[in-house]
């Protein structure tokens, strides 16, 4: 899915109404159904008042529209109307002239200056004042009139996008706090990174009927990665199909106190579809591995804790190196003989990130189309802080051009940085990821798909979306983030291919 700017967003609403072609008031009132239907399953108008807050343009417009519509649903419903600046649009004068006479809906003008109202808990405020096209922060009494609502005991929804927050860019200044956001088409790009979470609340999207056509020929730099965009990657076996067909991947992986990292790694390899799996390992990781793991090839390194040597052979169609391996010296000299020697696209994760970053000379030595999969601290190893997370993108595009490489930052959307300076976001995954070996479960992952032929790109693109579903699947099963562990990711690998193979079939 492409996620457009708040220009391109303009330019779809103009290229529908030209084209479809549709009035930009039935295309306004299109949208305010979409938003009732959505709210309406959420919210029931037994226990609620309703205080919808409508700035003088289109975004207030929609405001008025789902005023009436909600009206019509039995809410019982409060208009406030911002007097900001002189000008009104259209599409707003035509909605407010479209409310129910004889006072139905409440009506309440509010000029500078004017008195605060005030809520109680079972009221609900809806956000109408400022759409996405806002790019300069909100001052004066409008900013007060936001601070005070993000104050009241109520609960909070915004329509398309929280008043104040900048679609495309940081935002400076306040935030109408939402704990509910519904955008319309698609997400903002803002709304993927950790600096906003607390101003969208949980936020959804839907659609409310724009062109495709104009989506289709329309360019972006930015991606979700939904379902429908994750099975188009994915490659359906053959009857006749064997082991070989689906490659041999190897992994270098553990240390001593840092074995579970390479189990969870090779056995996610596996789980993934790679036709064998090779682990690298230390000596003292043999009887743990073959009795864990039966399905894998252990290699031996010759020492007993640390990896000291990374064979390179031609037999491997993907190598994933760091998961566990420690910063150990005869460690990270062999990561620096292998990567003088090796010029192949590798996974990358962990603690070789660590000692990349600690041997700058080793930057240069990084294969082209490789994929780094760094978590936000390894990623300030490799390539240092940023003051906010558009920065952090930013440098992330950068230095993926840069190296020529693909850079995974995970996270909760995690992102995946091209050399092309495109970046795809990811749609699935829990804050009960958050536990220790799920990133070596994505590396796993991620190999054994390089493994199979899928390319760099298509690999990081269906590693990242299948490992974040097979969290959301592993969650349903153990009934809790705080109980989720990796294992319970890798047992779902299974059922999260069943759901992109069920979508070719």
């Amino acid at each position: 899915m492409k996620i457009l700017s708040a220009v391109q967003i303009k330019a779809w609403d103009q290229y529908t109404i030209n084209n479809e072609p549709i009035s930009s008031l039935d295309l306004m009132e299109r949208a305010s159904m979409v938003f009732t239907n959505w709210f309406t399953q959420i919210y029931d108008y037994k226990n609620c008042n309703i205080h919808i807050f409508c700035g003088p343009g289109n975004n207030g417009g929609d405001g008025l529209a789902i005023a009436r519509l909600l009206h019509h649903s039995f809410y019982n419903v409060h208009v406030y109307l911002c007097h900001i600046g002189k000008d009104k649009s259209v599409d707003f004068e035509k909605n407010l002239s479209r409310l129910p006479r004889h006072n139905a809906i409440a009506i309440t003008e509010i000029n500078e200056g004017n008195s605060l109202p005030s809520f109680s808990k079972n009221d609900i405020i809806i956000d109408g004042i400022f759409g996405s096209g806002l790019n300069r922060p909100i001052d004066g009494y409008w900013n007060q009139l936001i601070e005070h609502l993000n104050q009241q005991n109520s609960t909070r929804v915004a329509i398309d996008i929280p008043s104040g927050l900048f679609a495309d860019q940081h935002t400076v200044g306040l935030i109408f706090q939402a704990h509910r956001t519904l955008c319309f088409e698609g997400p903002k790009l803002s709304f993927l990174f950790p600096e906003n979470e607390s101003k969208l609340g949980t936020w959804n999207f839907e659609s409310i009927g724009l062109m495709s056509s104009f989506l289709e020929k329309t360019s972006v730099d930015n991606y979700y990665i939904d379902l429908n965009f994750a099975k188009a990657f994915y490659k359906k076996r053959n009857k006749f199909d064997h082991k070989g067909s689906y490659g041999h991947a190897l992994l270098v992986a553990g240390s001593y106190g840092m074995i579970g990292a390479a189990l969870l790694s090779t056995k996610a390899a596996l789980r993934t579809g790679a036709g064998l799996v090779t682990l690298h390992t230390p000596k003292v990781a043999y009887p743990i591995v073959q009795s864990n793991i039966p399905e894998a090839i252990v290699q031996l390194d010759p020492e007993e804790f640390y990896i000291s040597e990374i064979i390179d052979s031609s037999k491997h169609k993907a190598i994933g190196i760091g998961p566990g391996i420690g910063n150990n010296s005869l460690t990270v000299n062999a990561l620096m003989l292998f990567l003088k020697s090796h010029t192949s696209a590798l996974v990358l994760d962990a603690d070789a990130l660590n000692i990349i970053a600690t041997n700058q000379n080793l930057y240069a030595l990084i294969p082209k189309e490789s994929i780094l999969t760094p978590h936000p601290k390894e990623f300030e190893r490799l390539f240092g802080k940023s003051e906010n997370d558009f920065k952090r993108n930013e440098l992330q595009r950068t230095k993926a051009v840069e190296l020529g490489v693909y850079i995974v930052l995970k996270g909760a959307h995690t992102c995946i940085a091209c050399p092309d300076g495109s970046c795809y976001f990811n749609s699935t995954g829990n804050p009960g990821m958050a536990t220790a070996g799920s990133g070596d479960v994505l590396t796993g992952m991620i190999t054994g798909l390089l493994a199979q032929g899928y390319s760099p790109k298509e690999s990081a693109i269906l590693g990242v979306f299948l490992h974040g579903l097979s969290g959301d699947l592993g969650l349903e099963k153990v009934g809790s983030e705080e109980a989720l562990i990796a294992s319970d990711i890798i047992e779902s690998i299974g059922h999260s291919f069943s759901k992109i193979n069920y979508t070719n079939s």
